[in-house]
């Protein structure tokens, strides 16, 4: 009886931390980005402001997440399929972006691409800008959300063996050619997963991007630095409209992780 109450009061604890930390202020921002009603809600999505920075989160995101999915697929079989020194370096060099903070990935960022960076300065010279640009967005994004892809490949990768590798090797089939019936088909839930992460962290992302983009409305602004500068300008309408739009996205991303895992134990379930 006392462990049936034990249990039930974990339960309620837990639950009551989850709706005052997460459901509690996500309601909040519903009912604040709709306080002056659906037209003053239909105005900020399509003012010029909000559309050019969604539009350039969506755009730095689909450059982003497919070379961090080649990249952490790659990443991952060295580590775990070829018996290379330094693989252990590798692995550790992968969670970098995890431990550190976002802020100071930005601003060594400009230390090595800004005007007088290491190597900034040449690109500068021969008129192409990266850091307080576009390209520098995008590097900020794909530092923050490198590592997703690998570190859920890295245990299906382990886990999955390889048995039907060698097999495939032994009946003469190339390294592609495995790679591609074998090995892709093996991993392709975690890879899903990890490009799942990978795009909700480079959509959200803040801190990075925002110490290299200069921060130019209409230009250089993504949608989370739209929403802080909203905010400051007291435009909190346009600010609660944009953050619901991307509460709303991480919502859908929770689902289809969600999805990813159901579907996943499935399959294994099925095997």
């Amino acid at each position: 009886m006392r462990a049936g109450w034990g249990r039930r009061g974990l339960i309620a604890v837990a639950a009551f931390y989850l709706l005052a930390l997460l459901v509690v202020p996500l309601v909040a921002v519903f009912f604040r980005a709709f306080e002056d009603g659906a037209t003053a809600v239909w105005d900020n999505l399509t003012s010029d402001a909000f559309t050019h920075a969604l539009w350039l989160t969506v755009l730095i995101t689909l450059i982003a997440v497919p070379l961090n999915t080649i990249f952490g697929v790659g990443l991952a079989i060295l580590i775990v399929r070829r018996k290379v020194r330094g693989r252990h370096f590798l692995s550790l060099m992968a969670d970098l972006p995890l431990a550190l903070s976002p802020v100071v990935i930005g601003f060594s960022l400009i230390l090595v691409w800004g005007i007088h960076g290491w190597f900034g300065s040449f690109f500068v010279d021969h008129g192409f800008r990266i850091i307080y640009a576009f390209p520098g967005m995008v590097l900020a994004t794909i530092f923050v959300s490198l590592p997703f892809v690998v570190r859920e490949v890295i245990p299906v990768l382990r886990s999955v063996g390889t048995d039907q590798e060698e097999a495939a090797a032994v009946l003469g089939a190339g390294p592609w050619r495995t790679f591609w019936r074998i090995t892709l088909p093996s991993i392709r839930w975690g890879v899903a997963y990890g490009v799942i992460l990978t795009t909700a962290r480079a959509l959200g992302e803040y801190g990075a991007v925002a110490v290299v983009s200069g921060r130019v409305t209409g230009q250089t602004e993504t949608a989370t630095i739209y929403i802080d500068s909203a905010y400051t300008d007291f435009n909190q309408s346009g600010a609660f409209t944009a953050a619901l739009v991307l509460a709303v996205i991480a919502i859908i991303v929770v689902v289809a992780v969600n999805l990813v895992v159901r579907q996943e134990a499935l399959d294994g379930h099925h095997s």
